[in-house]
């Protein structure tokens, strides 16, 4: 199984599969701390970031918003004092993508590093 962080997002299509609960099984142990949640019928992925300051959980909001950029795939991002949340899902397709759960290891990356 190839590492999520080492997998590159590809531009995903609408009328692309949601990943199916094989591929979330595969996925799931590489994110552990992100959980699935569903929201308006749409599974997402999301995990609170916590930090010591505002200013600590602003730069690492503005941290993942470069890699979303480069990635060309953007989460939803809420930054209040000491933490901030994130939500990967694919709003072209309404659900969960490979390349969410690679965004998901990305992240990670970023808070670790």
């Amino acid at each position: 199984m190839e590492q999520l962080t080492q997998m590159v997002c590809v531009a995903c299509r609408k009328g692309e599969p949601t990943v199916t609960e094989a591929e979330m099984a595969e996925f799931q142990p590489q994110v552990p701390q992100w959980r699935v949640v569903e929201i308006d019928g749409i599974k997402r992925l999301e995990r609170v970031f916590t930090f010591h300051t505002f200013v600590e959980a602003l730069a690492f909001t503005n941290r993942v918003g470069e890699i979303a950029e480069a990635a060309g795939h953007h989460p939803a991002l809420l930054t209040e004092w000491g933490r901030t949340t994130v939500t990967w899902w694919t709003h072209k397709i309404g659900g969960l993508h490979r390349n969410d759960y690679i965004m998901a290891a990305k992240t990670d990356q970023l808070y670790e590093g």
